[in-house]
Parts: C-alpha cells; structure tokens; sequence
C-alpha cells in the first residue's frame, strides 16, 4: 500500500468529485440555423472561476463557461452556459500560495471536462463540435487580481 504524500507532508492536491452542476444549451433559429452559412460564425465566450471552502482543506471550485455564435454579429447560431464543479481536498499548501492553487491548478483540472461536454452539446445541437482553445488561468487569475486591486483604490488587503 502506498503512502499517501499528504501524510508525509508533501503538497497534495485531490479531486475528491466532479460534475455538472447547470447546463444550458440553446439553438434558439433552428432548422434555418442549420443552413450552410455564407460566413463563418463569430464565436464569444466568457470565463469565470468561483471557488468557496467547504472544510478545513475542502473548496468547492466551479467553473463557468458562458458562450455563443453569431452570424453577422446579431443572429444567434447556439448558445451555452455550463457550471462545472469540483471538489478538492488541498493539503499541505502553504497559506500564501492557497488561493492561486484553488483558483489555478483545480480550474485546470475541471477545463478538459467541461471543454468536451462543450464540444458534444455543440454537435448534438446539429453543428461542427465547438473545441474551446485552452485557458491560460495564471492570465485569467492575474487579470482577476488586478481587477478587484484597481476597484480597491488601495483601500484594504489584495490578493497574492
């Protein structure tokens, strides 16, 4: 039987759980939506990582991804939304470094899952599969950092 890194104290990050928690799919134009169209679609899409601590070294981390395509920048093709969310048991971390791990390395985790629901809903929707390019989330989280400093004005504590 192996030893469990955590017990030795070595950094330990566990999904103890992952799953859909919402899931939307919509092709609002359908059967004319799935006309060949004369110009590609434009495609948008919004990501969001949410993460709240369950227990001691538990956080429930959710990721968002919200998207659509559009031809001519007005008629809607399909739109998504999907929540999917992971449990994470993180041990061993120091304290300064906890809230990148959780807000980082678990989203990077749950991504290729989510992508892949993305890509079948898409198709199953009557459309070419919808391959998200991958994340940078030290970008997205370095970006989020910087977003709630400026609204701080340096007015309390920031994030590390």
């Amino acid at each position: 039987m192996a030893d469990n890194p955590a017990q030795n104290g070595a950094p330990a990050l566990n999904a103890l759980a992952q799953y859909c928690k919402d899931f939307s799919f919509e092709n609002p134009n359908a059967p004319r939506s799935l006309q060949q169209q004369a110009e590609g679609p434009q495609i948008n899409l919004q990501v969001n990582v949410n993460a709240k601590q369950l227990a001691e070294a538990d956080f429930e981390v959710d990721l968002t991804l919200e998207g659509d395509a559009k031809i001519g920048g007005k008629e809607v093709l399909f739109a998504f939304e999907l929540t999917y969310s992971g449990v994470f048991r993180i041990q061993n971390i120091p304290q300064e470094q906890l809230h990148p791990v959780v807000m980082i390395e678990c989203p990077r985790l749950l991504f290729p899952f989510a992508r892949q629901m993305v890509a079948e809903a898409v198709r199953n929707g009557g459309f070419p599969p919808l391959y998200i390019d991958p994340i940078d989330f030290v970008a997205l989280y370095r970006q989020r950092a910087a977003e709630v400093q400026g609204q701080q004005n340096g007015n309390g504590p920031t994030l590390s």
